[in-house]
């Protein structure tokens, strides 16, 4: 779990290895207690990356569900986690949310405005997720997701005029050291540590992520 951000400079994107992939995989579901489940993964076709699903207009290329009934297949797990990715060892990690976590998503540049102000409030963060679709995810406690809406109508913003957007049940994130094809990884803006292992309320962070995104409109 060590792909972090240094403050807000953006690491080394490491390479992604098969061993790396799966003995990651092992310790979310290990010490993190997350459902953990591999999606889709990269395949060189004459030098170029591309998605094992075979759409050469992948949005997400070797970053997404690699089967419909994905939901059925996330396990907390490490065993069996472990025996799902030594069957395909580069899959993508991914973590549903709605379950031990939900994930609330915003632009990189509203991302990094709303840690700082965080920090300045001396708020307890839960770990942050930073993707190469420049976009950083802040994992609160499961339920969070429902509760945005009435939150940010509470604080006089519109939730469709903030690029806000709530994950919950049926969703999922990417997790590091998962890359997006050549785009890059996901990468820890804050990592997962023993500090953080007791996760924020989606209502602690709401009015640092709305101010932030509201001036990033």
């Amino acid at each position: 779990m060590e792909d972090t951000i240094p403050g807000t400079k953006a690491a080394e994107i490491p390479q992604q290895r098969g061993e790396s992939l799966l003995e990651t995989a092992v310790r979310y579901a290990e010490e993190r207690h997350w459902d953990v489940f591999p999606g889709t993964w990269l395949e060189d076709v004459d030098g170029v990356q591309r998605c094992s699903c075979a759409d050469l207009a992948c949005d997400a290329p070797g970053a997404h569900p690699a089967r419909p009934d994905w939901a059925s297949q996330a396990t907390g797990s490490a065993t069996v986690a472990r025996r799902m990715w030594q069957k395909q060892p580069t899959a993508s990690i991914l973590l549903p949310t709605g379950r031990t976590f939900d994930a609330l998503s915003v632009p990189e540049t509203a991302g990094f405005l709303a840690l700082a102000r965080m920090e300045r409030m001396q708020l307890t963060l839960g770990p942050v997720t930073l993707t190469p679709d420049r976009r950083m995810r802040f994992l609160v406690l499961p339920g969070g997701a429902a509760k945005v809406p009435d939150l940010v109508r509470k604080l006089g913003w519109l939730p469709s005029s903030l690029d806000l957007v709530a994950l919950g049940e049926g969703e999922y994130v990417a997790a590091p050291p998962t890359r997006f094809g050549s785009r890059g990884a996901v990468q820890w803006a804050c990592r997962p540590t023993p500090a953080n292992r007791w996760l924020p309320d989606a209502e602690e962070l709401i009015s640092a992520l709305a101010y932030a995104c509201g001036r990033d409109r």
